[in-house]
């Protein structure tokens, strides 16, 4: 069995799968979602992954033969974590660390720990389980905005920058016309898609109710914050030319009532570059990211 763990900005995510071995899209046996914290320290990460690993099936975590782990932060060439905005406990370690910290008493020792970074996990999830020909986007959107591309049968990751395609959460979308007050994002830019549409961005903007925002999609692709996401895509096509284009993390999904106004208002006029008849999807799951980084460790560790 494998192991996913996804660190996230507000919580933990865990799945555990099968090893995917003739049946590459199989669901996960089981998942769970942590306690949540805001920008923990090492001490708080540790007790809050322990305390989620600590409830998983005892017989589940004796037949593990790998952990994979999506990690937030800027990563140094060693794969230790220098900088992580949204949850500092990571800095100073490497995943395979926090796996060590947190799950001493709960997992085998000696395991394979596989880290990946959490947009081309829940890409790779999205791409499997969903059949995806042809190029695929994935903007992962929660605490902070980024993206992966895959291209091929084999879901082959397009590396720019970094360990992505680049920094699509930092693009500069600025809507000046639509909102007076171009906001600035965690990283200091100013209007970017993360500074419109990262969830703490949503929250400023929308206070207590953004849950009722996205839950009932009271937005309209001319709203700013929807607005820059149309940007974006519109400049992602003369980036990636991507055959399928997919919103992920806990606000993309939110969005599926919207998706066809979506594609509508970015396709509007659309450089000749785009492929004809390209897709925009949504994501159905809070788990790809944890899942796609377990079947990514099934692939390493054989």
């Amino acid at each position: 069995m494998l192991l996913g763990i996804d660190i996230g900005g507000t919580s933990i995510k865990l799945a555990i799968l099968a090893d995917p071995v003739g049946n590459p899209a199989n669901p996960p046996l089981y998942t769970a979602r942590s306690k949540t914290y805001e920008r923990p320290d090492r001490q708080r990460l540790v007790h809050v992954l322990a305390a989620a690993l600590a409830q998983t099936p005892g017989e589940m975590q004796h037949a593990l033969s790998a952990v994979g782990v999506c990690a937030p932060g800027l990563v140094d060439a060693s794969g230790r974590i220098i900088k992580a905005v949204n949850v500092p406990g990571l800095e100073g370690l490497t995943p395979a660390d926090i796996v060590s910290l947190a799950g001493q008493e709960t997992l085998p020792h000696g395991l394979p720990v596989v880290p990946q970074t959490d947009t081309h996990a829940a890409a790779f999830d999205f791409a499997v389980t969903h059949a995806i020909q042809g190029r695929l986007l994935a903007i992962s959107m929660g605490t902070g905005i980024g993206a992966a591309v895959l291209d091929g049968p084999d879901h082959r990751p397009l590396i720019v920058s970094g360990r992505g395609p680049g920094h699509l959460g930092q693009l500069d979308v600025a809507l000046p016309e639509l909102d007076a007050n171009v906001p600035i994002g965690p990283d200091g830019g100013r209007g970017s898609l993360e500074a419109y549409m990262g969830l703490p961005a949503l929250r400023a903007r929308f206070g207590p109710q953004l849950g009722r925002v996205l839950e009932h999609a009271d937005l309209h692709p001319n709203h700013p914050p929807l607005a820059a996401l149309v940007k974006a895509l519109r400049i992602a096509h003369a980036i990636y030319r991507p055959n399928t284009i997919a919103l992920l993390g806990g606000v993309g999904i939110r969005l599926s009532p919207l998706i066809d106004d979506l594609h509508a208002a970015a396709s509007r006029d659309l450089t000749g570059l785009a492929h004809p008849g390209w897709e925009l999807r949504s994501g159905d799951s809070d788990f790809h990211a944890a899942s796609g980084v377990a079947r990514l460790a099934g692939q390493s560790s054989r």
